[in-house]
């Protein structure tokens, strides 16, 4: 597939001309800008799957709105969008083009690198055999769950990350900082703002599970826990720990962990870990303990220089759990736990729902990874129609001044 097929559609292109000639792309989306008048704003994406390929459709249109994605977070396919994102450097070009360029024309079934057995359970499990076949194909591959943990070893995913990185220079944490981090030079705060550019450096948060000591990690950021040399370590392994969904990829797995008082020191200070330290971490999707991360870029008690949006891949919490089986009482149990502290930040920071967009992605399915390229299309445009409803009702003064309210709400 070319970038065109996404991007000449009809539909994304009657949607970017209408934007414009309501002067979408001329509205305040942040006090942060640069002298080509692009705006810059945090970006949280959250975790999905094959349903990932909207965030591209998402990302695109703000950009083609003069936006750009100035930090960046996200968990499992957020994660993924996220690393590709920072991995094209430079924070003040747009980048969504050579996303679409790079992931669609991946084949997503290749990252479902496990044995013939494991092919074919995934293939029942997507297509929702009957329950027969679903016990049969399941009593295949309960070898591969004792011995790797997970159907799927995931080095396709990992290789196939590490040469894109390796494709914009980037073999190593180092070398994504010096890419990423720099600050464009023509960054300016909006005239009559009272604030300065001081503290303001490009952050990525890649989330993941840690099991064998019950911590949620944010990479690179807490790195140092898991490596001794943690700049030299490629990002990649980052993206591969936040999206290995649970028995669907192996765990992966760190060894060497860091031993000693300044280790355990760290891990006290940075997480409250007081145990013994392991010598091996074991690492799950991110999704389990925080599949949208919205907080990670949250500043309490100030209005931000720039807004943190929030993307989300489909609707959730709309609809109560049925509980009838062991079956639906095991996902009713993990959705719960994977939401609880997003659900639970929202709550107590209410002015982040004008931040958050939603996309209805439809009937496709998150495990879907044979999806077709007319299905990548739709969501892709599903994307493009979510950022087109948000621009047009997000109102940035408006914000700043419920941030303000909140604060002084606080002090008194």
């Amino acid at each position: 597939m070319k970038t065109t097929d996404f991007t000449g559609q009809p539909d994304v292109v009657q949607l970017i001309e209408r934007m414009k000639n309501d002067k979408i792309d001329q509205m305040q989306f942040s006090d942060l800008l640069d002298s080509g008048g692009n705006q810059y704003v945090e970006l949280v994406q959250e975790g999905g799957g094959v349903l990932g390929v909207a965030l591209i459709g998402y990302t695109y249109v703000l950009e083609q709105m003069g936006i750009r994605f100035f930090s960046l977070a996200g968990t499992s396919a957020g994660s993924i969008n996220a690393m590709l994102l920072a991995g094209l450097g430079d924070v003040s070009k747009p980048k969504s083009e050579k996303v679409i360029d790079v992931l669609v024309n991946k084949n997503l079934y290749d990252f479902v690198d496990g044995d013939s057995d494991s092919k074919d359970f995934i293939k029942a499990l997507v297509e929702k055999a009957k329950r027969v076949k679903m016990i049969w194909k399941g009593w295949q591959v309960i070898d591969e769950l004792f011995d790797d943990l997970g159907l799927n070893p995931g080095d396709d995913f990992r290789n196939w990350l590490a040469q894109f990185l390796e494709n914009n220079g980037i073999k190593s944490v180092a070398d994504l900082n010096a890419s990423f981090e720099k600050i464009p030079s023509n960054l300016v705060i909006r005239p009559g703002i009272p604030k300065t550019l001081d503290g303001l450096k490009p952050r990525i948060a890649i989330i993941s599970a840690d099991l064998t000591t019950e911590t949620k990690v944010e990479f690179p950021r807490m790195a140092s826990l898991y490596w001794s040399n943690p700049e030299s370590e490629n990002p990649a392994l980052f993206v591969r720990a936040s999206m290995s969904i649970p028995y669907f990829f192996s765990p992966l797995q760190i060894d060497n962990i860091p031993q000693g008082p300044d280790a355990q020191k760290n891990w006290v200070e940075t997480v409250s870990f007081t145990g013994a330290l392991p010598d091996t971490c074991f690492f799950v999707d991110g999704g389990i303990l925080s599949n949208f991360p919205i907080d990670v870029f949250h500043k309490q008690n100030s209005v931000p220089r720039m807004p943190t949006f929030g993307i989300r891949l489909g609707d959730n919490r709309n609809m109560a759990n049925k509980i009838s089986n062991p079956t639906n009482l095991f996902g009713a149990m993990f959705n719960s736990s994977r939401h609880l502290h997003d659900y639970d930040f929202l709550l107590k920071n209410p002015d982040y729902s004008l931040l958050i967009e939603k996309i209805d992605i439809g009937d496709h399915d998150w495990l879907n990874f044979g999806i077709s390229d007319d299905d990548k299309i739709d969501l892709f445009k599903r994307g493009a129609i979510a950022a087109d409803r948000f621009l047009r009702q997000f109102d940035w003064r408006n914000y700043k001044k419920i941030r303000e309210q909140l604060i002084n709400n606080i002090d008194e």
